[in-house]
């Protein structure tokens, strides 16, 4: 009988591992995938966009301050629209003309409820958001989900032309900003390096303005995850996770100036996302992210008292961003 460790041997020989490896026992290397999006001419497909900043500032313990009053803020926007291919360029960028279907729009101001309007909703008919119904307008937008311009929105602004808070919402909303906010997939890798296999990773920085706390920037870590088969197609799944950085996308101004007033807070936050990108049709199934940020500062003198509970400020903000394909 041969002996443990002759057979250990024998095992690990370069002519046993060249067999095994022959034989399909180690795994072979998963093909590359593009991810990028791919348009066809006429195509038509509706999202679902979700964004939403909420605000927070509260007071915790039992010694309140005189003329402190906490408060809370919150700005959701739900648009309902369909994205119809005009063309195609040499370089695969596509003139794309969004038409909005539907519209939902909430507001709160310090726990005040100022706007709540829903296109379904009978009574808000006549409220001039419901104007932007079955308006239109065009965009150029690249394989890599980057929105390259803001070509055209004169009818539509037209329709909503006012002094109004509904007539400043609905103009606001067709801001090309707002637009490039709306309709970009930050998820994707550039063009030239969107051959990527399981596991791997590419970055990118984004930055917030958190208001008197300062702008801040984000480095936002990509992973492909895993490719999964459904109805004949084939979905990529990419997770995100994303980390302070000293990088910013933009040059500072007098607003990143007020950061100082943060660093007298203790900080804690989450980022994270997560992007299905349909391979087989080349478009976005879901793309969620998420920031939640929390500052918070405890009275110096009570955490020196002792037998007393310390009063502490909190401040939170939350940026919400949801893309759902519906149809």
């Amino acid at each position: 009988m041969m002996r443990q460790d002759k057979i250990f041997s024998w095992l690990a020989s370069a002519t046993v591992c060249s067999l095994l490896l022959a034989t399909g026992c180690a795994p072979e290397a998963a093909e590359p995938v593009t991810l990028a999006l791919r348009f066809t001419p006429q195509d038509s497909t509706t999202y679902k966009v979700t964004t939403q900043k909420e605000k927070s500032v509260k007071l915790e313990g039992p010694q309140p301050i005189p003329g402190f009053k906490g408060g809370h803020n919150l700005n959701r926007v739900e648009i309902i629209f369909t994205q119809q291919i005009q063309s195609i360029d040499d370089e695969g960028n596509a003139i794309t003309k969004i038409t909005i279907e539907g519209l939902k729009c909430s507001n709160i101001v310090k726990d005040n409820l100022v706007l709540d309007f829903d296109s379904t909703r009978e009574k808000d008919q006549n409220n001039p958001l419901a104007k932007l119904i079955g308006q239109s307008y065009t965009i150029e937008i690249s394989p890599a989900g980057d929105v390259i311009e803001v070509i055209d929105t004169s009818r539509a602004q037209a329709a909503v032309i006012g002094s109004s808070p509904s007539h400043k919402t609905a103009l606001t909303l067709l801001k090309p900003e707002a637009i490039k906010a709306r309709h970009e997939i930050m998820a994707l890798p550039i063009t030239s390096e969107n051959q990527l296999q399981t596991g791997d990773n590419w970055s990118s920085t984004t930055d917030f303005s958190f208001g008197i706390m300062g702008l801040k920037s984000y480095e936002k870590i990509h992973t492909l995850k895993k490719i999964k088969d459904r109805d004949n197609h084939q979905i990529a799944v990419i997770e995100m996770d994303g980390i302070p950085s000293l990088k910013t996308t933009e040059p500072l101004d007098e607003e990143q100036a007020t950061s100082d007033f943060s660093k007298m807070f203790d900080n804690t936050e989450i980022y994270t996302g997560e992007l299905k990108l349909d391979l087989t049709a080349g478009k976005v199934e879901k793309y969620v992210e998420e920031l939640q940020s929390e500052w918070i500062i405890v009275d110096p003198e009570a955490k020196q008292k002792r037998g007393s509970e310390p009063a502490a400020l909190k401040m939170s903000a939350t940026h919400f961003y949801r893309l759902e394909k519906i149809d």
